[in-house]
C-alpha cells in the first residue's frame, strides 16, 4: 500500500516573493491606469513637480551636465545590461550556475519586452520645454533608465545575497544599487524628459520583475538544494 503523495510546504521565499509580487502588480496597475486615464491630480502633480525641476535646471546648468553624464553613461539602461551580461558571464565560467545564468538574462530581457510593450500601448507624450535641457524619444510611460536600473541591480542584490558575501560587500553593493536606482530616476525627472510618475511606474514595475524572477528562481532551484553545476 502506497502512501498519499503530500506536496512539499511552501517555503518562506516563495511566500515573501509571491506575496511581494502581488502587491507590486496592484500598485503597477493601478498607477498605469491613472496615467492612461489622465487621473487630473496626478497630471497636476507630475505638471508642477516638473516645472519646479525644470527651472531648477535651466538655473543649474552645471549640476545638469553632471546629470546628463550619469544619465547618458553611468546609470543608461545598455550599461546596466553590459553589466549583467559580465555577470551572466561569470556565473557561467566561474560558478558553472548555467541555469542562474539563464535565468538572469532572460529576466532582464523579459523586463526590457515589458517597459517597450507598456510604452507602446500607454503612448505617453514626454514634457515640452521651450527651453530644454536634455531631448529623449520614445513615450514616456514607464521610465526605461528607472525600470531597468531597478531590474538589474534588484536581481544582482539578491544572487550577492543568495551566495552570501561579506557584510563590507553586501553594504557597499546595497549603497551602490539605492544611489543608482534613486539617482537615475531623479536625473530624468531633472532633465525634463520624463514626469515623476514615469519613474515611479518605471521603480514599480522593475520591482515586480524582480519579485516574479525570484519567485521562479526559488521554485526552481531553491536554497536547500545541492549546487546547479548540473543545470
Amino acid at each position: 500500500m502506497h502512501s498519499p503523495s503530500v506536496a512539499p510546504p511552501s517555503r518562506p521565499e516563495h511566500r515573501a516573493a509571491a506575496g511581494l509580487a502581488g502587491a507590486l502588480a496592484a500598485c503597477s496597475v493601478l498607477l498605469l491606469t491613472l496615467v492612461a486615464a489622465r487621473w487630473n491630480p496626478l497630471i497636476g502633480a507630475d505638471g508642477d513637480i516638473s516645472r519646479t525641476t525644470h527651472r531648477w535646471a535651466v538655473d543649474e546648468p552645471g549640476l545638469t551636465q553632471a546629470c546628463r553624464i550619469l544619465t547618458d553613461w553611468v546609470w543608461d539602461p545598455w550599461t546596466m545590461r553590459l553589466l549583467c551580461a559580465v555577470v551572466v558571464v561569470w556565473l557561467v565560467v566561474r560558478l558553472a550556475a548555467r541555469w542562474t545564468a539563464l535565468w538572469l538574462g532572460l529576466a532582464v530581457a523579459l523586463g526590457s519586452l515589458l517597459q517597450q510593450g507598456l510604452k507602446a500601448a500607454v503612448d505617453r507624450p514626454r514634457p515640452v520645454w521651450p527651453d530644454p535641457v536634455d531631448t529623449a524619444h520614445y513615450s514616456a510611460f514607464p521610465s526605461g533608465h528607472a525600470m531597468t536600473a531597478t531590474v538589474v541591480c534588484g536581481l544582482l542584490l539578491w544572487l550577492l545575497h543568495r551566495h552570501g558575501v561579506s557584510p563590507a560587500v553586501w553594504r557597499t553593493a546595497v549603497a551602490v544599487a539605492v544611489v543608482s536606482v534613486v539617482g537615475v530616476g531623479l536625473t530624468r525627472v531633472w532633465l525634463g524628459v520624463h514626469w515623476p510618475s514615469d519613474v515611479v511606474g518605471g521603480w514599480l514595475l522593475g520591482a515586480l520583475v524582480v519579485a516574479l524572477a525570484v519567485w521562479v528562481h526559488e521554485r526552481r532551484l531553491p536554497r536547500d538544494r545541492p549546487g546547479e553545476g548540473a543545470s
